[in-house]
């Protein structure tokens, strides 16, 4: 990410639209984390949708991690109050094993707030998701397509790769690749630019 975006991502207004918009339209298409849960968020930044999983999903231990040293220092100081019910890490989402205890499939949810479009190998971040979910596990994503990531705007202000960008179908293609089924627990907005929705592990 450049530093406009970056600025974005620490900004009142993204974590009003992850409380207000992104959160609720998650849990309403996926409801809430088993008791017990535990969870995965890749790209967590400075931590407020980490924070969100844990009071608005109810998950009872998330591992987040990030890129990023400088977001995962914010994140920590974020979310110290929650003890060992979080555990972050710098890592990448398309080498779990080299960042989180994600050898088998264990995890009972996996978030992804707008990060797996930042990804150049995003078809190996979907992968790694699969992989680590449990069977029944919800994949819970929330993305900016090739349609926005197309406009003069998105290019101007932010920096993201540009090949091999998805359309909302093509991403959902990928996840039923990689048996993570959809149904109708999803929705584009936006005229597509965005899409939202939460996927099973088969």
């Amino acid at each position: 990410m450049n530093r406009m975006e970056t600025a974005l991502i620490n900004s009142p207004p993204r974590r009003w639209l992850q409380r207000w918009y992104e959160a609720p339209w998650l849990r309403r298409l996926g409801g809430p984390l088993p008791p017990g849960a535990r969870v995965l968020e890749i790209g967590c930044g400075p931590g407020y949708g980490t924070r969100l999983i844990l009071e608005r999903f109810g998950a009872a231990h998330v591992d987040a991690l990030d890129l990023d040293p400088a977001m995962i220092a914010r994140a920590r100081r974020r979310l110290a109050g929650y003890g060992d019910r979080v555990r972050l890490q710098t890592g990448d989402a398309v080498d779990l094993r080299a960042s989180v205890d994600a050898t088998d499939p264990s995890y009972d949810a996996v978030f992804d707030f707008a990060i797996v479009h930042h990804i150049p190998a995003w078809r190996a971040a979907i992968a790694e998701i699969a992989r680590v979910l449990r069977p029944g596990g919800r994949f819970y994503f929330d993305e900016v397509t090739a349609r926005a990531l197309s406009r003069p705007t998105y290019r101007a202000l932010f920096d993201h790769p540009r090949d091999d960008r998805f359309t909302a179908e093509e991403f959902r293609a990928e996840l039923h690749r990689h048996s993570l089924h959809v149904g109708d627990q999803w929705r584009t907005l936006v005229g597509g630019d965005y899409l939202i929705g939460v996927a099973t592990r088969r």
